[in-house]
């Protein structure tokens, strides 16, 4: 049985999420920048919100989705999250998700996260196979996920988020077995 343990880079702790979170969650969720391509929920308005988000993840393992919180060592300021849902661990895949503040953008750490947890998916919950569905103009992770092996596989996914199709793109990156 995998448990989600706390994880480590350089430059970052990968915290595993839990309630003394609220205030940072309900802080990058609300946050328009932040949420403008993820484009399946609103913004979260109250803090409540951010409770629902953290029981989400908090379940009783085993459990198939996990999310970290990624702090910054050099001052214990928390900068993002990142982490997995939609986890089969019989047809070993799952999917893939990630946030990060807009003042932390283009400073590579997203980048040091990814690399962590995708270490974590091929070596702890033996995945063969992450999904990640992106909105065609984000191109930023776009490129991440290109820099870390993921390939664009050719399908488009229609989200209807606010009444309007949105198109995304199916990337995906495969251990072989």
């Amino acid at each position: 049985m995998v448990f989600f343990k706390e994880l480590e880079t350089d430059r970052l702790f990968l915290k595993n999420i839990s309630t003394d979170d609220k205030d940072f969650i309900f802080k990058m969720f609300s946050d328009e920048k932040v949420t403008q391509y993820l484009l399946d929920n609103e913004p979260l308005t109250d803090i409540k919100g951010a409770d629902e988000i953290i029981n989400l993840f908090t379940q009783s393992e085993p459990r198939n989705l996990h999310r970290w919180i990624l702090v910054r060592k050099s001052d214990n300021e928390k900068i993002g999250t990142c982490g997995f849902h939609c986890w089969d661990k019989q047809a070993g895949y799952c999917d893939i998700g990630y946030d990060l503040s807009p003042e932390f953008w283009g400073k590579g750490y997203m980048s040091e996260a990814i690399q962590a947890i995708l270490d974590f998916a091929k070596n702890e919950m033996k995945v063969s196979k992450i999904n990640a569905c992106v909105y065609p103009e984000n191109n930023k992770s776009v490129i991440l996920l290109e820099k870390h092996g993921f390939i664009f596989n050719g399908q488009m996914k229609d989200e209807i988020f606010r009444g309007k199709k949105y198109l995304h793109k199916i990337y995906v990156l495969s251990y072989v077995k």
